[in-house]
């Protein structure tokens, strides 16, 4: 059975995108709790410093497929559509602010004793563009902040 991969938009696929991202982390948590904690957004806050802000449309703490909501990252206040929710699975994410468009997914497998969590993310726009050339490896230095965050908060 192959391994599981992102379903990339079109507009999205890394071959097709500027900027490219790609971190992933074998976690010693169930995928139950990694996955709690992912769509837990309104505390991303807590355990992922360049995120903050976070506001979900119609109220709640938690993403769910078609999920409307706001937030800042790297100095940015995004617009974000949740486009795929499969639980306990895969979710993945449109992101827009002048200058850029992302698509940011994440995947989790689970394995003994754990689980292992992958997340890549794709922009296109000038800023996204400039912010690469300025900062190559800022974006997946932080994502990888976000996956040991993540693991630290599914262990309790």
């Amino acid at each position: 059975m192959p391994a599981p991969s992102i379903h990339w938009p079109a507009d999205f696929d890394p071959a097709r995108a500027p900027v490219h991202v790609r971190n992933e982390l074998a976690m010693a948590a169930p995928a139950a709790a990694v996955w709690g904690a992912l769509v837990r957004a309104a505390d991303w806050p807590t355990f992922y410093k360049n995120a903050s802000g976070v506001a979900i449309e119609g109220g709640g703490r938690e993403l769910f497929a078609g999920a409307r909501f706001t937030w800042n990252t790297f100095g940015v206040r995004l617009q974000s559509v949740v486009a795929e929710f499969a639980p306990l699975e895969r979710i993945a994410w449109s992101a827009r602010a002048f200058g850029i468009a992302a698509y940011h997914a994440w995947l989790i497998t689970p394995s003994d004793g754990g689980c292992h969590v992958l997340t890549e993310e794709t922009q296109h726009g000038f800023l996204a563009r400039a912010n690469k050339l300025v900062f190559p490896r800022r974006m997946g230095s932080w994502h990888q902040r976000w996956l040991e965050g993540l693991q630290v908060r599914a262990i309790g």
